[in-house]
């Protein structure tokens, strides 16, 4: 929004284009002199002439929305020339991706561990055949060794 700090000063567009900022200046509502990197960025991949029909052409309560969405864009642009954003959602879904395969290797590991936990706390029947080779018989080291040659 304008900026309450310098309610006299241009906006970053108009100083960026080195005009004076009128009354209903399209641009200062969103474009305020505290960031002029924002409009250099967006002027720079979109051109001022290219914003300033778009900002006429669409309803003022979506101008915003508009103008935030521009100028992330033309920020990923700069930073990535052929992708741009759509070169950062193909980063985040692969590691969306690599994630899930993390946390669903994770859950079998714990889905595994819980099994073995609770094979290991299941009372020992003398008549099951079936035994948990990890634990012990219940009389192991109770042996007597009294040795009566």
């Amino acid at each position: 929004m304008a900026s309450s700090t310098h309610p006299n000063a241009p906006c970053a567009a108009c100083k960026f284009l080195r005009r004076k900022c009128i009354q209903g200046c399209v641009f200062s509502p969103y474009f305020p002199p505290e960031d002029p990197t924002k409009f250099a960025n967006v002027h720079k991949i979109f051109g001022a002439s290219n914003v300033s029909k778009l900002l006429n052409e669409i309803a003022p309560h979506q101008r915003e929305d508009a103008v935030n969405s521009l100028a992330y864009e033309a920020e990923a642009r700069l930073k990535d020339p052929v992708y741009g954003c759509v070169g950062a959602i193909s980063v985040l879904q692969r590691q969306v991706l690599r994630l899930q395969k993390e946390l669903d290797a994770t859950n079998a590991d714990l889905i595994r561990f819980s099994s073995d936990q609770n094979t290991l706390m299941m009372p020992q029947s003398s008549g099951n055949s079936l035994q948990n080779p990890h634990v012990l018989p219940p009389n192991y080291g109770a042996y007597s060794w009294n040795y009566n040659p």
